[in-house]
């Protein structure tokens, strides 16, 4: 009876053996199919060179548009009077027009003022001394502009009027 279990066992055994030898030459046989058929087809570089002369003809093209747009007049919207000039002349106008402008002078440079001191708190003057090349509190002091001119800035005893928010430079009495 020992030999009749034995034998089962080792016909069971090789079972998954001789599967698993069967799957692996399919597997074989398939990857050989698969070589036989695309091994031998000639590889077509035709259309990545097909696709590569589009891309540089479609680069010509448009650079030869930008270098046309870029020196010639044309119209841009003719119902609102817009026109198209070339490049060098809009640089050339560009300049005069520039050269024709007054650089407009520096306004002052506006100083931040001190907060005021509360009744508790000694004033600044009294508590302790100011250093010997400081500005004295009361007194005007120059502000550097870039045209030479020294304007006096207010006095911090006094409260600015604020400026009017325009781009133009303020302008001092």
């Amino acid at each position: 009876m020992a030999d009749t279990e034995s034998l089962r066992q080792v016909a069971h055994s090789r079972a998954p053996l001789s599967t698993w030898f069967g799957i692996v030459l399919l597997f074989a046989l398939f990857g050989i199919i698969v070589l036989a058929v695309i091994g031998p087809a000639p590889r077509e570089s035709d259309y990545e060179e097909t696709r590569a002369k589009k891309r540089v003809d479609n680069l010509k093209t448009s650079r030869e548009e930008a270098a046309k747009a870029l020196t010639a007049y044309g119209w841009i919207d003719k119902n609102k009077g817009v026109a198209r000039i070339p490049i060098e002349r809009a640089m050339k106008l560009t300049v005069t027009e520039l050269a024709r402008q007054k650089p407009a002078p520096a306004g002052p440079i506006a100083t931040p003022q001190p907060p005021a001191p509360a009744a508790a708190s000694p004033s600044p003057a009294q508590a302790s001394p100011a250093p010997a090349g400081a500005p004295q509190p009361g007194a005007a002091q120059p502000a550097a502009s870039p045209s030479g001119q020294a304007p006096a800035s207010p006095s911090p005893r006094t409260t600015p009027s604020p400026a009017p928010p325009s781009p133009a430079p303020a302008k001092t009495p």
